[in-house]
């Protein structure tokens, strides 16, 4: 991370974002021209290889996607499910093969045949007219259920426009103190996968010093198998837009940045009605409500990278940078976008806010376990009887989840895939003793993170399984260590040649190499890979020890 190129980014702000211009350019061919690359280079005294880095990494700006029309998705719950092949035969009977891309997981794991036509979303039964949608381009519209069991915090009646003053009349009679103060009892963690309290992200903001502050909702939800912050930005945007609000209340800042991933366009779109709508409200803007206090939004729309999910390399991404992850510390809450304090968190965790406010924090903190409170939206993918999104109380039993909400598996499943590809690996016989709680998958050695859940049919190897992980790693990677960027490279062609040929993997080289990227990698993408491929290593070592020596 450059701060001089954070401080020339921001010097314009966010009204004449960088990385926005970049999207701009890329909308008519799929790329910016080189020619428009060196007047934004010298539009903002920056090099042209800073710039060209920059669009370089992303899906929707990489110059070898120049004339593509349609993605078909390649996400670990379609992969399983496999319907994608398919789909891409059905795409090249209207399309040329070279018009035809990939991207990672269009949030539509509930019903897979997923692909992305012309700015537009499609999965399910489209698969089955698609020369209809090419000619019309219809925008059709997916069903699943989402239901909650027990006590109800996301899923209540949306929160509308009306519903948003008066919660903003009512913050407006408390001091900030008072509110951190709720936040901090509910000991709400954040639902990004980290599970950081958000109080003390939130205090640690408003004591900083800065001349700007910046609230960042990461809506950049890029686990494969997970889509429930997409339902909370599609189904409750005014919920997630207040809880953002609050937190800029509290911490004094009067900037939110919602950051939404380009394979979401529905989500984008009715993120930014809803901005426009509570500025025609007057809700937005200088001393609302009389009441001293200023706060603006800013839609950034993401160009494809699952790495943007990381907090350091988002605000990289916002600034019009390569997204690399940054070295820690300095953490963004001291010195985040444009070299400023920042919260960020995710939706599902600025969801939960506006609830805090209501009810107060001791209520929310009686909700879940003694150490993880609160509600978790959980992610069920097609292999269940009932798919959808559905909120349960933190301490629900993973198999209340599977055979109550979700109905039990429509086929022969081996393991759970849960958090999304940094998660823990499940088998089905361990369903018994994990609840939905950061300690309890902690302590069974898996990962709760996103609460997603990928099954594993009996039929798919397990061999190629986890190399899809590693080449997923791999493409995604931002490049910037050593242990993640040639230890997903490398982990790959190892399990493709032993795939491939009578080659034996050596069992310490590759334990050397999970605990080299465990260790050593700079964030989440690297260091987590290891857990899933180490769960399928000690809990499928009879499938997969052909493989190894």
């Amino acid at each position: 991370m450059s701060e001089n190129l954070s401080c020339l980014s921001g010097r314009k702000g966010l009204h004449e974002n960088l990385f926005e211009k970049l999207g701009l350019l890329a909308q008519a061919s799929g790329t910016p021209e080189i020619q428009e690359m060196q007047q934004i280079a010298k539009d903002n005294l920056m090099g042209e290889a800073a710039i060209y880095s920059t669009f370089s990494f992303y899906e929707f700006l990489q110059p070898q996607n120049k004339g593509k029309k349609a993605y078909v998705c390649n996400g670990s719950a379609c992969l399983c499910a496999g319907t994608q092949s398919r789909v891409k035969s059905e795409l090249k009977k209207h399309l040329k093969e070279e018009q035809i891309g990939e991207m990672t997981c269009l949030g539509r794991c509930h019903e897979n045949n997923a692909f992305h036509y012309s700015g537009q979303n499609y999965s399910g039964k489209d698969i089955n007219d698609i020369a209809s949608v090419i000619r019309s381009k219809v925008i059709t519209q997916e069903t699943y259920i989402a239901q909650a069991l027990g006590k109800s915090i996301l899923m209540k009646p949306a929160l509308t426009a009306e519903a948003f003053a008066n919660r903003l009349h009512h913050l407006f009679t408390l001091m900030p103190d008072e509110v951190l103060d709720e936040v901090k009892k509910a000991q709400l963690a954040g639902r990004g996968g980290a599970g950081f309290p958000m109080g003390i992200k939130l205090e640690v903001i408003k004591e900083a010093e800065g001349k700007h502050k910046f609230i960042v909702c990461n809506a950049d939800e890029g686990d494969p198998g997970a889509y429930s912050d997409r339902h909370l930005l599609e189904q409750q945007p005014f919920r997630v837009l207040l809880g953002m609000l609050i937190a800029g209340y509290v911490s004094g800042s009067n900037t939110g940045v919602v950051y939404v991933r380009a394979e979401y366009p529905g989500s984008q779109m009715i993120i930014e009605q809803s901005i426009r709508k509570l500025e025609d409200l007057n809700l937005l803007g200088t001393n609302i409500l009389n009441s001293g206090f200023s706060f603006v939004f800013k839609l950034i729309k993401a160009q494809g990278a699952y790495i943007c999910g990381e907090e350091t390399a988002l605000l990289s991404s916002i600034e019009g940078q390569r997204p690399e992850v940054r070295v820690r510390p300095p953490f963004p809450a001291q010195q985040g976008l444009s070299n400023m304090p920042t919260l960020v968190n995710s939706v599902e965790t600025f969801a939960n806010v506006p609830f805090i406010l209501e009810q107060g924090g001791d209520c929310f903190n009686q909700i879940g376990t003694s150490r993880s409170k609160g509600t978790k939206l959980v992610s069920l993918d097609s292999f269940f009887k009932r798919p959808g999104i559905y909120e349960v109380e933190m301490g629900t039993p993973l198999k209340t989840v599977i055979e109550q909400l979700g109905g039990g598996f429509k086929s022969n499943v081996k393991a759970l895939h849960i958090g999304g590809p940094l998660g823990g690996l499940v088998p089905v016989s361990k369903v018994n003793s994990l609840h939905i709680s950061f300690e309890s998958f902690a302590e069974n050695g898996f990962l709760l993170g996103h609460a997603s859940i990928v099954c594993i049919p009996e039929s798919f190897p397990m061999i190629e399984y986890i190399k899809h992980l590693f080449k997923f790693t791999a493409h995604e990677s931002c490049g910037k260590c050593f242990p993640c960027r040639l230890g997903s490279t490398r982990g790959f062609e190892l399990l493709q040649k032993a795939t491939q040929s009578n080659y034996k993997i050596d069992r310490q080289l590759f334990s050397d190499l999970l605990d080299t990227m465990q260790q050593g990698s700079l964030c989440a993408l690297g260091s987590g890979l290891p857990l899933p491929v180490k769960n399928a290593l000690q809990y499928f070592d009879r499938e997969l020890e052909d493989y190894f020596e």
